[in-house]
């Protein structure tokens, strides 16, 4: 097994952990990116406000256990996303979107804890329109019994089938133990980790650090056993379908098509958000002595 250690971030006043990518671990099945946006509360008059930006070459997945977010894309969407609802955002070759707290939650305060990860697009849909769709809370299938909530968020996996329409073979699956119940991970993805959100879990025996990303060996169906009440996610699937560059907010398997895309936002020639008029401009390169 390999644990990786979260680095803290923040995007734009949001505090987060962030353990993929890492330096030790580039991906996990398609997941190239997770964000574990802390739990924060905002008083009245503040919220969340991640302005427009823009994306290619992968799927945007938010999921929250608390507190409340509005989607908008270049596609038109206009979506409340609220706790155990998925928000699905396919790129294709260039979209746009924003995140923020609605204005009701805005002028009362409110909570916000959730994750966000990104999956990289396969090779043949790199390019192309993008898509967009949202998963209401029912529509995802789980299983309960014997002290273990297992809810399929997307991909496959413990016998469930999420609908969220995932681009390859993926497993994510949200993971609830009560104290002293054991799950045995199955080898159903070839790849996979396990990030603890809360909780003291053991994997065959080695505690588990919270809020750390452990990579589980290939092959393996280790035996999780929760020595307090455990919250935690698993995420994996196929090997992409050959290595990704990642810069900014994009994601190719061409590095020529990362170029192409900061051009073009950087000069305004991108499909942008109806309504909205604030941007996150491109980050200046790091000059190097």
């Amino acid at each position: 097994m390999l644990t990786i250690i979260p680095r803290v971030e923040d995007v734009e006043g949001q505090p987060i952990l962030r353990p993929l990518p890492s330096a030790r671990c580039r991906s996990v099945g398609p997941f190239v990116f997770f964000d574990h946006m802390l739990e924060t509360t905002y008083l009245p008059g503040t919220g969340m406000d991640i302005r427009q930006h823009p994306h290619i070459g992968l799927s945007t997945l938010t999921y929250l256990f608390a507190g409340e977010i509005l989607h908008k894309d270049s596609l038109g969407s206009d979506q409340h996303v609220r706790p155990g609802e998925v928000s699905w955002m396919t790129s294709g070759s260039a979209i746009a979107h924003i995140e923020r707290t609605p204005e009701a939650l805005r002028a009362s305060g409110s909570r916000l804890h959730g994750l966000q990860v990104w999956l990289a697009s396969p090779k043949t849909h790199e390019h192309g329109d993008g898509h967009y769709s949202h998963h209401p809370a029912p529509t995802l299938p789980v299983s309960d019994a014997m002290g273990i909530r297992i809810r399929l968020i997307a991909g496959e996996g413990f016998c469930l089938k999420s609908p969220v329409p995932v681009l390859s073979p993926t497993l994510y699956a949200e993971l609830n133990l009560q104290t002293a119940t054991t799950l045995r991970v199955p080898a159903e993805h070839a790849e996979r980790a396990l990030y603890v959100i809360e909780g003291e879990l053991t994997v065959d025996g080695a505690p588990l650090s919270p809020r750390s990303l452990v990579v589980l060996d290939p092959g393996s169906e280790p035996t999780l056993f929760a020595e307090s009440e455990c919250h935690a996610v698993l995420i994996g699937g196929a090997p992409l379908d050959g290595p990704r560059r990642m810069n900014w907010n994009f994601v190719a398997s061409d590095p020529a098509l990362i170029n192409q895309a900061r051009a073009k936002w950087a000069a305004g020639d991108w499909p942008t958000v109806p309504g909205e008029v604030e941007r996150i401009e491109l980050p200046v390169p790091v000059q190097r002595k």
